[in-house]
């Protein structure tokens, strides 16, 4: 099989990526998704939920926050500020079905090679070749357990189906940004104790960049956990090693201090790129993030593009729907122009009118006075 432009992924990405496409004209291409559309979303904690409010606003050019493409909106579809992943998860499902995405659902993608200007993708239903490859597999599938000695001990937060399903009196998050305090503050609301194992004090965070601080939604909430008196928040804990001996776990940190939990010591230590994958085809920043030209493309293969929250261009961190969104009109113009395809600029326009067209990065730096 071959196609055009191939997107690997079905979340916020490649969905809004496809649509995009489709909104072009263009329908020589493929979405791969290794599940269903959405399906992180579906695999979320029960009581997790969007930190990013939706609220719709579109007649006074504001796009909801959440939404991946204009004239749509998670908040005008489920009349709610914050969604669940399950919510989340069927606003991509509406809008794939709606647009009439092709998608091949339930096709696990084994390799990717580059040979002679194609790439071939070794999947669980065959090859499918392509010139123009967009990687769009998030962060979520890809739990960052590394650093940790004996991490296979702990239960990572992406692995927990609910926090009321979880038995004990007193748990350990290793980890105090956005997961870990939302872990915590839904284990305190369930009467459990907490303690808070984080290398830096996130809640101390006075960035105005969300991406940088825990955001309001959460720091609300983490408020009201801290005044049940059953959260401990402990800063500068760098975790090194985790034991289990004699039912209990030792927590053992890089200053020498060691805890002891009755409970499996839960990670809330992020997630890596879900690029990943085909590691081969990327050369890599310090802080493990794929390297990317002006154009999101790998600066070691040409037509390999990354879309999603493991973008960064220099500084600027991509790492919510509303910021990622933005750089969708950038990849798909310079394949387009790239393949020398026809197209509706007025379309590009809209994008740019809803914020979701960012190729000057100048305005991206980040204050607040107050």
């Amino acid at each position: 099989m071959e196609e055009k432009i191939v997107i690997v992924g079905a979340g916020p990405a490649g969905i809004g990526f496809g649509i995009l496409l489709k909104k072009l004209g263009i329908d020589d291409f493929l979405i791969v998704e290794k599940d269903i559309v959405g399906s992180t979303f579906f695999n979320w904690p029960k009581e997790m939920k969007l930190i990013t409010p939706s609220f719709t606003g579109h007649g006074f050019g504001l796009l909801d926050l959440n939404s991946i493409a204009p004239d749509t909106s998670p908040a005008y579809t489920f009349q709610k500020e914050h969604l669940s992943g399950e919510e989340y998860g069927e606003y991509l499902e509406i809008l794939a079905e709606f647009f009439e995405l092709p998608i091949s659902e339930n096709t696990l993608v084994k390799n990717v090679v580059y040979k002679e200007g194609t790439y071939t993708l070794l999947t669980s239903k065959g090859e499918i070749n392509t010139s123009q490859l967009v990687w769009a597999t998030g962060e979520y599938s890809f739990p960052n357990k590394n650093g940790i000695k004996g991490s296979h001990y702990a239960l990572h937060n992406s692995e927990v189906e609910s926090w009321n399903e979880l038995k004990g009196e007193h748990f350990f998050i290793i980890g105090g940004f956005e997961s870990g305090i939302d872990a915590a503050t839904h284990l305190v609301h369930n009467g459990k104790r907490v303690t808070v194992l984080a290398k830096k004090e996130w809640w101390n965070s006075e960035a105005a960049d969300p991406s940088l601080a825990l955001s309001p939604f959460t720091l609300d909430r983490l408020h009201q956990a801290k005044k049940s008196n059953r959260l401990t928040l402990q800063g500068n804990c760098e975790v090194t090693e985790i034991i289990a001996e004699n039912d209990e776990y030792k927590i053992l940190l890089a200053d020498g201090r060691t805890f002891f939990s009755k409970t499996k010591p839960i990670l809330a230590t992020g997630f890596q790129s879900g690029a990943t994958q085909i590691e081969h085809l990327f050369d890599w920043r310090e802080d493990r993030l794929p390297l990317l030209n002006g154009y999101d493309e790998s600066v070691k293969q040409p037509n390999l593009y990354l879309i999603g929250p493991s973008v960064r261009q220099k500084e600027v961190i991509f790492c919510f729907m509303y910021k990622f969104r933005q750089r969708f009109a950038v990849v798909a113009k310079h394949i387009l122009d790239k393949l020398d395809l026809p197209y509706n600029n007025e379309i590009f326009e809209h994008y740019r009118q809803n914020q979701m067209y960012l190729d000057d990065l100048s305005c991206c730096e980040v204050k607040c006075e107050c």
